[in-house]
């Protein structure tokens, strides 16, 4: 099953440095990470990728250079420093929240009250 975009609504952003973490990429690259990364359950549209990129961008969290390779031209996105306090901040909420979740749904099932 793949995920739709609007599943991962609150998420992308984190996935998306995530995916930047072990170094620079070009969009698409992102775009692949993600996708090999989850057994191709994110197969997100570029669509979806490309104006989140931008907007991290704009948000200091990555920079983005432009490379010529093979003649073609490339924007390579990187972590900044923030993007890295970001991702270190939102992988330890992320943690918590899923442990909690984890915990609620692993118990018996609740007694009825009323």
């Amino acid at each position: 099953m793949k995920a739709e975009a609007q599943a991962l609504k609150g998420h992308l952003d984190v996935l998306l440095l995530a995916a930047l973490e072990d170094g620079p990429r070009h969009g698409y690259a992102v775009k692949e990470a993600l996708r090999e990364g989850s057994g191709g359950r994110f197969d997100l549209p570029t669509g979806t990728v490309y104006p989140a990129l931008h907007r991290l961008e704009a948000a200091g969290l990555i920079s983005g250079t432009w490379s010529h390779t093979d003649g073609r031209r490339r924007r390579i996105y990187q972590l900044t420093e923030a993007g890295e306090r970001k991702l270190a901040g939102d992988r330890i909420n992320w943690q918590e929240f899923a442990a909690t979740v984890t915990t609620l749904l692993d118990r018996p099932p609740w007694p009825a009250t009323g």
